[in-house]
């Protein structure tokens, strides 16, 4: 299983809502007490426990290319993409088993670049009802006012430990436990 996180690389972009999947998986290699490696192509990654965890070091618009040398290097057919979306709060997460782009360029270029879209996601809410979020390229590419710290920091361990479900059970399950809002979820337990 090829799971990979989508990000924009280099400092200036290190703390804007658009490296959610870069923070994820950065947690998940951190607990494991691993460090990211240079690809033979345009990634960093990790082999861990017969997955391989890697991050794009292409711009978010460019991720297919990153992703088809993995697929190709790595012998990989079966994929997670974790990615922000911006259709969805900022405490809300949903597992998908394939579909469209819907707007977000990353998810684009790996359609593209794969002739696929057959691969499943995970998308990583990062709508704020309090802020304007128009142009949306300006808003992804901001970071989360620190009032949210906290929240952004529960969500990408939520995040984590979503992965490590969805890595040891099927897709139905994963979804049906994880694609619920968590104030929704917090209410019933």
């Amino acid at each position: 299983m090829l799971i990979v996180g989508l990000g924009n690389p280099g400092t200036n972009y290190v703390d804007t809502k658009h490296n959610f999947g870069f923070w994820v998986l950065d947690l998940i290699i951190d607990k494991c007490s691993l460090k990211w490696k240079s690809g033979y192509g345009d990634y960093v990654y990790v082999k861990y426990n017969n997955h391989i965890f890697a991050k794009p070091t292409t711009f978010m618009n460019n991720s297919g290319l990153a992703i088809k040398q993995l697929c190709k290097n790595h012998n990989q057919d079966e994929i997670l993409v974790v990615y922000d979306d911006i259709d969805l709060n900022l405490g809300a997460l949903r597992f998908k088993s394939s579909g469209s782009a819907g707007g977000h360029k990353g998810i684009e270029s790996i359609i593209y670049q794969l002739k696929s879209d057959q691969f499943h996601r995970l998308k990583i809410g990062i709508a704020l009802e309090d802020i304007n979020m128009k142009p949306s390229e300006k808003y992804v590419l901001a970071p989360f006012p620190k009032k949210y710290h906290q929240e952004v920091e529960y969500m990408i361990t939520h995040a984590t430990d979503s992965i490590d479900f969805y890595l040891n059970n099927t897709m139905e399950k994963t979804m049906n436990k994880y694609n619920v809002r968590l104030k929704e979820k917090n209410n019933n337990d």
